[in-house]
């Protein structure tokens, strides 16, 4: 029975021009020897299986060639190339850092370097997974990777670039492999299986490529497993099968059921994919990405992102157009939050429902339930507005040219006490219903007191109400109710207004007179901005109490006269004298102040 060899060492590039996407480096490489211009380090760095140590090897090999062809490629006639093919070749030493890693092995590889060449010009020196080398080895390896003899010459192969020494770096020629891409890796997977006479379709090929990542070597690997498990004919369903992928015809019928609606279908498809035995982050990723192909597919300039099969590429593009680009951005967002929070959820299987019942509602009316979040959004107003009762003779049918102008007055309904000829608005806050129930000492800072209900009212009304105000009857003030206006004051001042609010909190306000309050502040500078805020504060305070005959004095305090406090005993006695309960509380339960 003939030895069997897998794919991915049986269909090896033996050249340069057999190498798979990476002709950018290649032709660098051929141009390099062709000119005789070789640096004496080279480092080839990119993810697995994309041609590094292949390329090192081909490299190693042409320059060594006696006889190259014109196209840079060596001629596979000399000695020296036949010693390479029949792996016998004294000239090409490889390294596997992984497993010699010590400063031992690096002196036994410097002690080798010291010997010139038997065939050919040069001493290729292939060092593979090189991040390997522990710090002390990577030090002894400094000197000679510097100033090495004119016959060595050093590859280093890695992929994991970040964990070599920066003076390494400095030292080499640094050339960066890409990544195979899903058109590349497809027509190489055509060629082999035309090779090994397998019947294959496009589809169950891109499907490979896709699980491959990029990876030629991953891709020859799956592609040998997947011939195994069919034996020889290749089909889409078989593939996926076998390499447990989920089929994109799921996300087709999701992305369908979100556009129209429909919760109860996702959940069940969900469900059933969950019984195949997929995991809910499989499918939450694959639910992105799908969205993102959908997305690319919208566009004519991002259409070469999308890699997949002509035949799915113009379901993409199908789907494309029923989705909205606002529907796909929000779709996506919900998706990413959902991976980001899946390991972190003790409920997975709820996170990913979630998931779906937000994306299914993006689409859904206004009047529909909002996002899967919320209730639609039905502002209900505070203020009950009542129409204005307007004289029959102020409407006339005549054009508004010839309507005599008529000067009209903009009043707040808080200072229309009682009208005469119109109704009052009857306001309800929760100012009155929390200040039944807890007294005068809460705070109402996310109440809005400064909104008004603005009527225009003809100058005969504005003269009636302002004769009605005059003789109506003054509401009496006390020293509770002014406290609490003047808190309800400094909890409607702006962020700007910080400094002042705090010392608005520590200022002494006594009622002198029925209708005259005093405000004792610390200076002239506090005073001062007092006098900037007096018109606003006392008419907070005349509208709340009920009482426009009020009046404020504002004066600095005397020497000695005014106390602030500063520490929590001093605090404790300001509290104390405004409530002598909190003493008898603290000797009851034994309470200390710190």
């Amino acid at each position: 029975m003939e030895n069997y060899i897998v794919s991915a060492r049986k269909y090896r590039p033996v050249t340069f021009d057999s190498v798979v996407g990476q002709s950018a480096l290649t032709t660098t490489l051929k141009n390099a020897i062709k000119t005789g211009k070789l640096a004496h380090a080279f480092l080839f760095c990119g993810p697995r299986g994309v041609g590094k140590t292949t390329c090192a090897r081909i490299f190693a090999k042409t320059i060594n060639c006696m006889h190259p062809k014109e196209n840079g490629e060596a001629c596979d006639a000399c000695e020296s190339c036949m010693s390479f093919n029949e792996q016998r070749s004294f000239n090409i030493h490889e390294l596997d850092a992984a497993s010699n890693n010590s400063v031992d092995d690096i002196r036994g590889l410097i002690e080798e370097v010291r010997i010139p060449p038997q065939v050919g010009k040069y001493k290729v020196f292939i060092i593979d997974e090189v991040h390997m080398l522990s710090s002390a080895a990577f030090n002894a390896f400094l000197k000679t990777l510097e100033e090495p003899p004119h016959h060595a010459i050093f590859i280093l192969a890695t992929t994991e670039k970040h964990k070599i020494l920066p003076t390494i770096l400095s030292r080499c020629q640094i050339y960066d492999f890409n990544r195979m891409s899903v058109a590349d890796t497809v027509r190489h997977l055509q060629y082999v299986a035309q090779q090994e006479g397998v019947e294959a379709d496009a589809e169950s090929l891109n499907v490979i490529a896709q699980k491959a990542d990029g990876g030629m070597r991953d891709a020859l690997s799956i592609f040998d497993q997947v011939v195994s498990f069919t034996g020889g004919h290749l089909t889409y369903d078989k593939v996926i099968a076998n390499l447990n992928v989920l089929d994109y015809e799921y996300y087709f019928r999701l992305v369908d059921s979100f556009l129209e609606n429909k919760v109860k279908d996702c959940m069940l498809l969900f469900n059933e994919i969950l019984n195949k035995g997929f995991q809910g982050d499989h499918f939450i990723n694959g639910l992105a990405k799908h969205l993102r192909d959908l997305m690319v597919s919208k566009d004519v300039a991002t259409l070469p992102l999308l890699e997949v099969g002509d035949s799915v590429k113009q379901r993409y593009q199908q789907q494309a157009e029923k989705c909205s680009a606002k529907f796909l951005f929000s779709a996506l967002k919900i998706c990413n939050e959902c991976d980001l929070g899946y390991r972190a959820s003790k409920n997975k299987r709820l996170q990913v429902e979630l998931a779906l019942i937000q994306c299914a509602q993006l689409t859904a009316p206004d009047d529909a339930v909002s996002g899967g979040l919320r209730p639609a959004k039905i502002l209900k107003p505070i203020f009950t507005e009542q129409p204005v009762a307007v004289k029959p003779a102020a409407v006339v049918s005549a054009p508004v040219a010839q309507q005599p102008q008529v000067q009209k007055t903009v009043v707040s309904p808080s200072v229309q006490q009682q009208p005469v000829d119109t109704p009052k608005p009857v306001v309800k806050s929760s100012q009155s219903v929390m200040g039944k129930k807890m007294g005068l000492g809460f705070s109402i800072r996310n109440v809005n007191l400064n909104r008004e209900v603005k009527y225009e009212i003809s100058p005969e009304q504005q003269a009636a109400r302002e004769a009605a105000l005059q003789v109506q009857q003054q509401k009496p003030v006390t020293q509770e109710k002014l406290t609490f206006y003047w808190n309800e004051f400094m909890q409607l001042l702006p962020h700007e207004e910080a400094a002042l609010r705090g010392r608005m909190e520590s200022m002494e306000v006594k009622l002198l007179a029925p209708e005259l309050f005093e405000v004792v502040v610390e200076n002239k500078q506090v005073q001062s901005e007092m006098e900037r805020v007096r018109n606003s504060l006392l008419l907070h305070l005349q509208k709340g109490i009920g009482n426009f005959r009020l009046q404020m004095n504002v004066r600095v305090a005397a020497p000695g006269e005014f106390v602030r406090a500063f520490t929590p005993i001093e605090k404790y006695r300001e509290m104390c004298k405004k409530n002598d309960a909190l003493e008898k509380l603290r000797q009851e339960f034994f309470l200390d102040v710190k």
